[in-house]
Parts: structure tokens; C-alpha cells; sequence
């Protein structure tokens, strides 16, 4: 009976964990089910409709006359590719900057970096508009992407250098007795030891820059340059909603982020764990 008191325990555990899982699980069934159902049969109780109408997703795809679904993509997918590079790159400088080079007030200026962090976006939203459209920037991509060129954020800075701190800085010093100035000492050094926390910053550059809805409502307004979210958007400004192909569209809109999540998972998670360990 005591031997098998670990078994029952460890089945118990799986048990709850896989009723656990389906809960959490339950509303993209129920997303993907009524994404195949037709307009009419959204308030019916059932998951899963008689007949799919597998017909939404093509009829979502090209639903506007002007531009495919693949379109918008593309035009996201561009602005993600430069927002994830210039997060990457540019905190990553800015966290070296931090972490290793001694320069007057640098504790006071990461303290300032830290507490933009408690700045709500809402209050610095109305002067960054009139700064962009004042330089004509307005319904470009700009806008949303230049501030990721410009240390990627306080989180991302924060977050790096924690990281960095936690290399042994005799890996500085021998690279300096080789002869490498302070820019080959990130590059050949620094740079390559925090790629799991590079990863991190990909990640969540990539997935907060593909939900910004409200930032690209903001500043983009013609049709041709709508990103995923705006093009969404489209299916509700239409006289009568075909939600059938709106949650088509809206389940397809989230598989970009799922594909980086899981590619990256094993990098995200070290990145994540070991920024947690570093003093």
C-alpha cells in the first residue's frame, strides 16, 4: 500500500494538471469552433458547428477588394522586423553603458531610466503626437518604430544590465590585456554571453509591438499601410459583421507570435531564470 501511495499521488497530480489545462484551453476551442460557424449560429450553446464553414477563412483572407489579408501582414510583420532590431541592439548598448562604464552620474541616470518606468503612457501619448506630426511623421511607420532605435525601453535596459552584472568582469579585464578597446569588449565579449537575455527582449518587443493596437490606430490612417490589428478593425466598421470570418482572421492574427513564442521558448526561459539570479 505505501508503494503505491507516490503513484497515486503523482497520477493525481497529472490529473489536475490536464483538468487544469483544458480550462485554460477551453476558450481557443471555443475560438477556433466559432470561427467556423456562420453569423446566425454565434449564439447558439454549441462549440463546434453541424457544418464548418471552412469558407471564412478565405473569404476573410480577401475580404476587402483593395488589399488581402497577406498584405497587412506583411506591412506588420515589416514594422516588427525594425522594432525588434533597434530593441535589441540599442538596449543592448544602453544596458553595457549601465552595467560596465563608470561616467559622471551614472547611478543617477539609471535611477531617472527607472522611473520612466512608473510614467504612464497616457501622459507622455498627446506631446509625442504633436512632435510627430509637426515633422509631418504622421501616418507613417515612424512613429512606431524610432522610440525601439532609442534604448528599446527602461524594462529592456533594466533587465539587460541585471544580466550583465552578472558576468565576471575578469573576462573584461582579459580581453583588455589582448587589447580590445571598450566597443570590441561588448562585441566579442559582453554581447555574445547575454544572448538568452537578447532572446527575452526579442520576444516581448515582438509580441507588445504586434498587440499595440491603440499606437497604430494613432498614428497610421491610410489603408494601404494597416497593420493586422487595423485590418481587423475593418471587419467592424462594415454594416453588418461577418463574425464568422472576424474570429477567422483574429485566430490567424495570433499564430506569428505563437510560432517566436515557441521557437525562442528554451532561450526565453534561460533568459528569464538567469536574469533572476544575477546580483
Amino acid at each position: 500500500m505505501n508503494a503505491l501511495r507516490p503513484k497515486l499521488s503523482v497520477l493525481g497530480n497529472h490529473l489536475f494538471l490536464s483538468s487544469f489545462s483544458l480550462l485554460m484551453l477551453y476558450p481557443v476551442i471555443w475560438w477556433i469552433g466559432a470561427s467556423l460557424k456562420k453569423t446566425e449560429e454565434m449564439r447558439l450553446p454549441t462549440i463546434w458547428p453541424e457544418t464548418p464553414m471552412w469558407g471564412n477563412y478565405t473569404k476573410g483572407w480577401n475580404f476587402s477588394a483593395e488589399f488581402s489579408f497577406g498584405h497587412f501582414f506583411a506591412n506588420t510583420l515589416m514594422m516588427e522586423f525594425w522594432n525588434v532590431l533597434g530593441g535589441v541592439l540599442t538596449s543592448a548598448v544602453v544596458a553595457y553603458g549601465f552595467a560596465r562604464l563608470n561616467f559622471k552620474l551614472r547611478s543617477f541616470w539609471f535611477s531617472i531610466l527607472l522611473l520612466t518606468m512608473m510614467l504612464p503612457g497616457q501622459v507622455t501619448i498627446v506631446p509625442q503626437y504633436i512632435l510627430y506630426n509637426n515633422l509631418g511623421l504622421v501616418d507613417s511607420y515612424i512613429p512606431l518604430i524610432l522610440p525601439h532605435f532609442f534604448g528599446g525601453g527602461a524594462f529592456f535596459v533594466f533587465l539587460l544590465v541585471q544580466f550583465i552584472r552578472g558576468i565576471p568582469k575578469d573576462l573584461d579585464e582579459a580581453a583588455k590585456i589582448d587589447g580590445a578597446s571598450v566597443y570590441g569588449i561588448f562585441l566579442r565579449v559582453v554581447f555574445p554571453l547575454i544572448k538568452p537575455a537578447l532572446v527575452t527582449v526579442a520576444i516581448f518587443t515582438f509580441i507588445w509591438s504586434w498587440d499595440d493596437f491603440f499606437g497604430q490606430v494613432l498614428y497610421l490612417s491610410s489603408v494601404e499601410k494597416f497593420t493586422v490589428g487595423l485590418a481587423l478593425r475593418m471587419f467592424i466598421d462594415q454594416f453588418e459583421i461577418q463574425w464568422g470570418q472576424l474570429l477567422a482572421m483574429s485566430l490567424l492574427s495570433i499564430v506569428p507570435s505563437v510560432i517566436v513564442f515557441f521557437l525562442a521558448q528554451k532561450h526565453f526561459v534561460e533568459g528569464i531564470a538567469t536574469t533572476g539570479l544575477k546580483g
